[in-house]
């Protein structure tokens, strides 16, 4: 894979140390701060494609980074990495454009798949805030009713995709091409009548489609 470029914006030295050591024998280039207003000035003077955001900085907070982060029109996913799990700030959170979001505890090896994932094109949210997400489907257009004719094939694929995993994790797991996993993809996009997908894993999730 390509040389990718994150950014860790914590502000407690040792988690940012030993986040930082967890990509020593990654493909991945480590850049680190310890606020958000250090990780703004390294973003918008280098090319960062994934930032790893923890939530309680001090001044400015990771949402707010968050969200200046992803209107600044730039190529970059971010990952939430938080011990919070407060309603409210998950939400603040996918409105602000995250891509992913993490408990702390999560393991090192893991994180790396996640962010692997994200890198993607994945969604991926830590399973104890499924409740949370489930509401933020409100938002998602409902067509009550509607049959989606969903193939075999691509029902294994949109269950996949809600369980957060990328196109090329998929397509091993089914043992089938990329390029057909791309194909079949685009086909549950467009039957489902939804942009991305995360609107195809939301309305999944919230519908039991899969």
């Amino acid at each position: 894979m390509n040389t990718e470029n994150i950014l860790i914006v914590e502000d407690h030295e040792l988690t940012r140390f030993g986040l930082k050591t967890a990509f020593e024998d990654t493909d991945y280039t480590v850049y680190e701060a310890d606020s958000a207003e250090n990780a703004l000035r390294i973003f918008h003077s280098n090319k960062i494609d994934i930032v790893i955001m923890d939530l309680g900085l001090p001044n400015m907070d990771g949402i707010e980074a968050t969200r200046q982060i992803c209107s600044s029109g730039k190529d970059v996913k971010v990952v939430i990495l938080t011990s919070h799990n407060d309603e409210k700030e998950v939400l603040d959170c996918l409105q602000a454009g995250a891509n992913a979001y993490c408990s702390k505890e999560i393991n090192p090896q893991r994180l790396i798949e996640v962010i692997d994932s994200v890198v993607d094109g994945a969604a991926w949210f830590d399973p104890g805030i499924a409740h949370v997400v489930l509401k933020a489907a409100a938002n998602v257009p409902v067509f009550d009713g509607k049959e989606y004719e969903l193939t075999t094939r691509e029902a294994q694929i949109l269950k996949l995709m809600t369980e957060g995993y990328s196109n090329m994790k998929i397509a091993r797991i089914l043992g089938i091409s990329i390029n057909t996993t791309k194909a079949h993809v685009a086909n549950i996009l467009q039957k489902l009548e939804v942009d991305d997908r995360l609107q195809a894993a939301l309305k999944a999730l919230k519908q039991k489609i899969v």
